[in-house]
């Protein structure tokens, strides 16, 4: 029982805004540029590879966490949610709540790539016949209204897996979930996965693997400025670095300048200086008491945390409480 995506335009940024945004990010030093940019086809396909690797931990870390905690999730969870999963890709992640779920009452995939949410709908749909599936095609990063299933439901979960929420800065993690608690109402609730602070070195490796496979994602966005902007660039004049600033508490992605250089894009010129860098991600990883502090202010309760064994990433269950902050 399907519905077909919502038949709004596309929300997938078209060339216009990724170039007004690809200008503000380099309109002064340090430049900076959404992550969202890294993820075309091209970029989501590779992200699915670095997932795989035995570098990058979070994937198979939380995975475990699930098979070792979804039954415990599940009870906090209750019978009747109706489950709406932000993000939800290709819905590898999907499965670990839904088999372990009482009756979930339908199933809402918020994806920003049509094409992904077809995919994935299509996926859902064939594993849980009798499950209501009701697709969103949005960016969950901006305001979007939450549909009605069919099916009567007892609560709102929303189900944010993958530790998404460090590439928020701080401030605009918070006012994002605060709104996700406005949408939620009292007694609702969200699982989240928060990835944790630990070994600086296992944290660089995890975002520039040995096999090279993050540096291609990262450098995928020069050959979308190329085809989709029509800049003018040389992709080998620029190397992938990841770092960890602990000022900030996260890790930075960076496109380095090898060389003095100028981008050239339309009518538009961005110099380079040797060593100078276009940031492309952040990804902030917190201490428990520090997100439940950062959740707490947004208008969420943490009602229960699950972690690995070495506690290197949590999956957390916050509850929506009454008379919280309202975001429009």
């Amino acid at each position: 029982m399907t519905r077909s995506p919502d038949p709004e335009p596309d929300p997938v940024p078209d060339s216009e805004e990724f170039l007004a945004d690809l200008l503000a990010g380099t309109s002064r030093a340090p430049y900076a540029l959404s992550p969202k940019y890294l993820y075309d086809r091209r970029g989501s396909e590779l992200f699915d590879r670095i997932c795989e690797l035995e570098a990058y931990y979070p994937t198979r870390t939380e995975l475990g966490i699930f098979d070792a905690h979804a039954s415990a999730m599940a009870s906090y969870v209750g019978p009747d949610a109706l489950v709406v999963e932000l993000g939800s890709g290709s819905s590898n992640k999907t499965r670990a709540l839904l088999d372990h779920l009482e009756r979930p009452a339908a199933y809402v995939p918020v994806e920003i790539a049509r094409d992904h949410l077809v995919e994935a709908t299509r996926r859902v749909e064939s594993q849980y016949p009798h499950l209501e599936v009701v697709p969103v095609c949005a960016d969950y990063t901006r305001a979007f209204s939450l549909p009605l299933p069919d099916t009567p439901f007892a609560r709102t979960l929303f189900y944010f897996p993958g530790s998404t929420i460090g590439n928020f800065d701080p401030a605009d993690a918070q006012a994002f979930l605060a709104r996700l608690a406005d949408l939620a109402g009292p007694g609702g609730g969200l699982l989240i996965g928060v990835d944790l602070e630990k070994d600086v070195a296992v944290l660089e490796r995890a975002y520039d693997d040995p096999e090279g496979v993050t540096a291609a994602f990262n450098r995928n966005l020069l050959t979308r400025l190329q085809n989709e902007l029509g800049a003018e660039l040389d992709p080998m004049a620029f190397i992938h670095r990841a770092s960890y600033n602990a000022d900030l508490g996260c890790i930075e992605m960076h496109l380095v300048s090898l060389r003095q250089q100028t981008i050239r894009v339309q009518d538009r010129e961005i110099p380079f200086a040797q060593g100078q860098s276009l940031r492309t991600e952040r990804s902030y990883k917190y201490t428990l008491a520090g997100f439940e502090a950062l959740a707490r202010e947004a208008g969420w309760s943490v009602e229960a945390v699950w972690t690995d064994p070495d506690q290197w990433l949590s999956v957390q269950l916050l509850r929506a409480q009454a008379g919280a902050p309202h975001t429009p």
